[in-house]
C-alpha cells in the first residue's frame, strides 16, 4: 500500500470515528436526558447592562512627526533616546554641514586643534517641534544624513486605530467608552474613548471598514507603537436595569414572555414582559416583573453514561471511563 493510500485511509477512518462518537453522544439511549429539562429558579439582577462593538486596531501615534535635517550632513550628535519625552524647542541633535565636516576632518588629518574650528564653525542644532515622545531614533553619530533622511521621529501621544466595519459605524459616536486589550499584555485592559471617526474607507480583505481613533484615558509604560489591539466600544447602555439570563426569555407569537412563580405556587406560570436591552448574556425587563418576582430558567439537562466522566464525546479516541475499583 503506498503512503497516499495509507493517508486516505487514515483520514477516512478518522472522519468516520468522530462522526460515530457524535452519533453515539446525541442519539445513544445512554446520553438521552434523564428528564426533557431542569428547572433553575433565580431572582433578577439589578445592574447595568451594556451593548457593545468588538473589533481588533493597531497601536499608532495620533501625530506622527519626522524631523528632518535642513542640509546634508553629518550627525555629530544624537541627545534623546527612544522612550524619551522632548519639550518642544528642545535640541535633540547636533549635526555638521558638509562643508563643516569636511573642515574638520581635514584639520584633524593636519593635527590642528579641533577647538578653534568648531568654535568658529558652529554645528547646527535638530529641535524639537512639539511635546512628544520619541519613538525611533534613526541614525547615530557619524552617520550622514540627507535632507529626506529622518533623523528622530516623534510622536505626541500613541491612541489605538481601530477598523471598524461598514454595518456597525452608525452606532458609533466621539465620546463613546471603550476597553483596550493587547495582544502582548492580554490581562491589562486600558480604558479610553473613541476619539475620531473617518469620513472615508477603507476595504479590507473585501469589506468595507471605517478607521475610528480610540483614546487611552492613561496610557500605560507598555504601550507600543505597532502592537496589536483588541477593542470592544460601548454603543448603549442602561443603568438600573432590571435583568435576566437572554435564556430564561421565551418569544411565542409575537410576545415575549419569562417562566415565573408565584408567592406561595409551587407550579410556575408564564408572564408576558417587556424588554430593553439585550447582549448574549442579559436582557433587561422593563416591565412584567419586580426584583423579588423568582424567574424560572427551564434548560435541557443530559447525563453521561454510567462509568463516563467528562471529555470530549468527538474524540475519535472516546470519552474518558472511571476507573473500576478492585
Amino acid at each position: 500500500m503506498t503512503l497516499k493510500k495509507t493517508n486516505i485511509l487514515l483520514l477516512i477512518l478518522s472522519v468516520m470515528a468522530t462522526a460515530g462518537g457524535a452519533w453515539y453522544f446525541f442519539y445513544s439511549p445512554a446520553t438521552k436526558p434523564a428528564k426533557d429539562f431542569v428547572l433553575e429558579e433565580i431572582l433578577p439582577e439589578v445592574g447595568t447592562i451594556a451593548v457593545t462593538i468588538s473589533t481588533t486596531g493597531v497601536v499608532k501615534p495620533k501625530n506622527r512627526l519626522e524631523i528632518k535635517p535642513a542640509i546634508n550632513g553629518r550627525i555629530e550628535e544624537i541627545r534623546v533616546r527612544e522612550g524619551d519625552h522632548v519639550k518642544q524647542g528642545q535640541v535633540v541633535a547636533r549635526m555638521s554641514s558638509t562643508e563643516r565636516a569636511a573642515l574638520l576632518d581635514a584639520a584633524l588629518g593636519q593635527g590642528e586643534s579641533m577647538d578653534y574650528w568648531q568654535d568658529v564653525y558652529k554645528a547646527t542644532p535638530l529641535m524639537s517641534p512639539i511635546d512628544g515622545e520619541v519613538i525611533v531614533r534613526a541614525v547615530e553619530p557619524g552617520q550622514t544624513v540627507t535632507t529626506q533622511d529622518a533623523v528622530i521621529v516623534l510622536s505626541d501621544r500613541l491612541i489605538v486605530g481601530a477598523q471598524m466595519d461598514e454595518t456597525d459605524i452608525g452606532m458609533v459616536r466621539p465620546g463613546q467608552k471603550a476597553v483596550i486589550s493587547l495582544d502582548a499584555y492580554p490581562n491589562s485592559a486600558v480604558a479610553g474613548v473613541v476619539d475620531h471617526i473617518a469620513y472615508e474607507s477603507t476595504v479590507v480583505n473585501n469589506v468595507t471598514v471605517y478607521e475610528v481613533d480610540i483614546l487611552p484615558g492613561t496610557l500605560p509604560d507598555f504601550f507600543r507603537s505597532g502592537m496589536s489591539a483588541n477593542v470592544d466600544v460601548t454603543v448603549k447602555e442602561q443603568e438600573n436595569a432590571l435583568l435576566v439570563p437572554v435564556d430564561a426569555l421565551i418569544e411565542e407569537n409575537g410576545e415575549k414572555k419569562l417562566l415565573v412563580k408565584p408567592a406561595g405556587a409551587n407550579t410556575p406560570v408564564e408572564t408576558v414582559v417587556s424588554t430593553g436591552l439585550a447582549n448574549t448574556e442579559q436582557v433587561a425587563i422593563t416591565s412584567g416583573i419586580d426584583p423579588d418576582t423568582v424567574v424560572v430558567i427551564r434548560r435541557q439537562h443530559y447525563e453521561l453514561p454510567a462509568g463516563q466522566t467528562g471529555g470530549n464525546p468527538f474524540s475519535p479516541f472516546g470519552s474518558r471511563k472511571k476507573p473500576q475499583g478492585k
